[in-house]
């Protein structure tokens, strides 16, 4: 695809620990816009949902991502049919 494309790609997000309690589910199908091709854009893309969307994962917060089971950057491409995963970074003691 390219970032003008109006195709709709298709992806399952899932919330774990944290997120998932925020957010009140632990996974969703989700049609992103063309313009979502990449993790920051998902990322963006989910904050535009609002407050707690916009709170969990702003920018800084501490979140981790991986695409399809492997750790991922802003810059990762997402497709369709990828799952995506937002977890906070594990502690330990």
């Amino acid at each position: 695809m390219t970032p003008n494309d109006s195709r709709i790609a298709t992806v399952e997000v899932l919330y774990f620990a944290r997120l998932r309690e925020v957010f009140g589910r632990e996974r969703e199908q989700v049609e992103l816009p063309g313009n979502v091709q990449d993790v920051a854009g998902l990322t963006a893309w989910l904050r535009s949902r609002g407050e707690a969307w916009e709170r969990e994962l702003a920018p800084g917060k501490p979140v981790r991502i991986a695409v399809n089971q492997d750790m991922a950057a802003a810059d990762t491409p997402v497709g369709n049919g990828d799952e995506v995963a937002f977890f906070p970074p594990v502690t330990g003691g």
